[in-house]
């Protein structure tokens, strides 16, 4: 395959305004119900990947490699859609989910939930 097939499309990729380290967060929500699941980090070969296979593909920060959410875990991702923000430094990804969203266990990793003093 040539790099045109293999690599994010140009005119998506000039759209990404990307950290220092060249990643893009992505914010995931859940087909259906619009709970919000998680945060990930894409850069452009995770957003090619998610783009052409359907399945949520992210770079770990901590582990310096790509994976595919369920690969081990079972927990899969499958996407329905892909957004770009307005100001192109975030996705929107739009999954059904299978299984726990995060790594704990818990069906989004946004469970705990902080007091707004005064309220």
């Amino acid at each position: 395959m040539s790099d045109a097939e293999t690599s994010l499309d140009g005119a998506i990729a000039a759209r990404l305004k990307r950290t220092p380290d060249g990643l893009v967060a992505a914010i995931v929500q859940e087909h259906g119900t619009g709970d919000v699941l998680m945060l990930a980090w894409m850069d452009e070969e995770a957003l090619h990947r998610t783009l052409t296979t359907g399945r949520a593909t992210y770079w770990s920060r901590s582990r310096n490699e790509y994976w595919v959410k369920g690969a081990t875990s079972g927990h899969h991702q499958h996407v329905k859609r892909v957004a770009l923000d307005c100001d192109g430094d975030a996705l929107l990804l739009t999954v059904e989910q299978t299984g726990a969203a995060c790594h704990t266990g818990t069906h989004t990793c946004f469970t705990d939930e902080l007091s707004l003093e005064g309220q």
